[in-house]
């Protein structure tokens, strides 16, 4: 017994300094984007025990699969859940959305945080204008139902753009929203200010490096060394596209007349295999995105035109998805595979420790664990 008690008690001491590792995690503020297009990924409540032991405590859905939120319950994960865009004309009718949110929101949200629904992903990047003028009627039918059920200082409402949006992106001071947009961004700025939600941009700069590696500096893309670039206008310097991108959406903003909406990066990633003419997809150059990227998040950065404003990021993606359509790039987002061991070092070790255990070895392991907390707590009490 004085053996076992002697070990038991070498493990409480070793605890603290675990705990401290993950506090330190947690203040990172990291994001993660949690796709579910393939056949093969863990089940959401092993899913629930990775992010547990990385402290990841924000994650986006792209649905509100009720199998992932019940996983989460009694957790500190905070989720964005999503209606697709094949629902926003359902959403427009009163009556179906705050059934849906009868249905997806209200029977969880009391165990499992949910902040924020994402009406829609990317509308303006189809040619469907019907869709297009869906979107703002949905988003505001939700929100009003959100209200009817007294849930509206719990969950916001957004939706998430890609790029394309933009008609200008360089230098960031001009940067300006398509003109054939402009109908329907004006309205829909209008009511994120009113509001207070956030405007969500889907930004890659792995896309302007693919499409343009001879004229794009890697370099100025992967957050390494480099000359950077000055906005002539405003005489800010940009070490990276990201921070570009990002403050080239807020000038587009405050051209339609708003400055009090805050920008925030819903997805960014940088894929770890691709096809053969997708330049730059590599395990090294996904590394170095996202561990210089987690870098810039654990130092609270803010871009150049708003440095007192932390970058707000989820990354893309959680998993590989094997059954995402296009390009091999796709489905090779992710940070782990499907067997929950990491795809590449992220360089970040001290803070996102590698998984070495399949998912039901790592429950198997957190779950002893607990035991010997139990056992040691209760040769203590005896």
């Amino acid at each position: 017994m004085a053996t076992t008690t002697s070990v038991l008690l070498r493990l409480l001491l070793v605890l603290p300094t675990l705990s401290d590792s993950l506090a330190q995690i947690q203040g990172l503020g990291i994001g993660i984007n949690y796709g579910q297009i393939a056949n093969n990924l863990p089940s959401p409540s092993q899913v629930a025990v990775l992010l547990g032991s990385l402290n990841i405590s924000r994650v986006k859905l792209y649905d509100a699969d009720p199998k992932v939120l019940v996983a989460f319950s009694n957790s500190s994960v905070d989720f964005i859940i999503a209606l697709g865009n094949e629902d926003l004309e359902n959403m427009r009718d009163s009556t179906k959305a705050q059934n849906w949110i009868q249905e997806r929101v209200q029977p969880y949200i009391s165990k499992t945080s949910i902040s924020s629904i994402l009406v829609g992903n990317e509308v303006f990047k189809s040619n469907d204008t019907q869709l297009w003028s869906n979107l703002l009627p949905a988003m505001q039918t939700v929100h009003q139902s959100l209200v009817n059920l007294g849930l509206e200082k719990q969950v916001t409402v957004t939706t998430a753009h890609s790029l394309d949006i933009l008609a200008t992106s360089y230098p960031p001071s001009s940067g300006t929203f398509r003109e054939d947009l402009a109908q329907y961004i004006q309205p829909l700025l209008n009511f994120h200010s009113q509001i207070n939600s956030p405007f969500l941009i889907n930004a890659y700069p792995y896309f302007a490096y693919k499409g343009d590696p001879n004229g794009v500096s890697l370099e100025y893309v992967l957050f390494q060394p480099n000359q950077g670039t000055v906005d002539p206008k405003t005489n800010l310097k940009y070490d990276n596209m990201l921070y570009a991108q990002v403050d080239a959406v807020y000038s587009a903003i405050k051209a339609l007349g708003y400055t009090d909406i805050e920008v925030r990066i819903s997805e960014t990633g940088w894929p770890s295999k691709g096809d053969e003419n997708e330049v730059g997809a590599t395990p090294e150059n996904a590394g170095l995105y996202n561990g210089n990227l987690l870098q810039r998040i654990e130092e609270k950065q803010g871009t150049p035109a708003k440095p007192d404003v932390p970058i707000d990021i989820y990354v893309f993606a959680l998993f590989n998805e094997n059954l995402k359509p296009g390009p091999t790039s796709e489905r090779n987002y992710g940070l782990y595979y499907p067997n929950v061991t990491p795809v590449y070092n992220i360089g970040l070790n001290s803070y996102l420790p590698e998984m070495k255990y399949s998912s039901a070895t790592q429950i198997r392991v957190l779950s002893v664990l607990s035991l010997l907390i139990l056992v040691t707590a209760g040769l203590i009490c005896t």
